[in-house]
């Protein structure tokens, strides 16, 4: 199995998109939001035309590249306990941005998180080395004491150049803060 998962939407709205490529040996999973028709008024508490959630479970021990867009909602990414190798892209115009590294990641992992005007917090496993490349407009950032700076923007441990395990992070938003910490 690649994927499981429970997904909310609006009934209006329709069932989400649902694609699976395979080529060359490598699968495409892609899973997408109906548009909908919005009305040209919208009181307060209706302007995303109420929250969902989707929560997408990925097979573990396939190896994955993962995007994740939003307009204008939250992303949660909980990465596996024992992820190895990942390239994962989260993106949201204007909500906030979780990112949950798994405490077993192995090998060379890419962590790209980046909101409009939302804060972006990323927990990382203190036995993980990490390189983050932190920006922010408007907002703070918030690095945990584990990362020394070691240049205008980037943050990195002790331990990232020489370690078989850690995580390249780049993290940023044009107005919210920018959160890593250990866990």
């Amino acid at each position: 199995m690649l994927a499981s998962g429970a997904l909310q939407y609006f009934e209006k709205q329709g069932l989400p998109k649902l694609t699976l490529v395979s080529r060359d040996g490598q699968a495409t999973f892609s899973l997408e939001g109906s548009a909908t028709v919005r009305p040209w008024f919208h009181f307060p508490w209706s302007a995303c035309n109420g929250a969902t959630e989707w929560q997408i479970h990925l097979n573990p021990t396939v190896s994955s590249d993962i995007t994740a867009h939003t307009d204008g909602g939250n992303v949660d990414v909980v990465l596996p306990e024992c992820a190895a190798n990942l390239s994962v892209a989260a993106r949201t115009g204007a909500g906030n941005i979780t990112v949950e590294i798994g405490s077993g990641t192995t090998g060379s992992n890419i962590v790209n998180a980046k909101s409009g005007a939302g804060n972006v917090e990323v927990y990382i496993p203190s036995r993980v080395a990490a390189r983050i490349h932190a920006t922010t407009g408007l907002g703070k950032v918030m690095m945990d004491p584990q990362f020394s700076k070691i240049g205008d923007n980037t943050y990195q441990s002790s331990d990232f150049n020489d370690a078989a395990n850690k995580v390249e992070l780049i993290a940023s938003s044009g107005a919210g803060n920018v959160i890593a910490d250990t866990r």
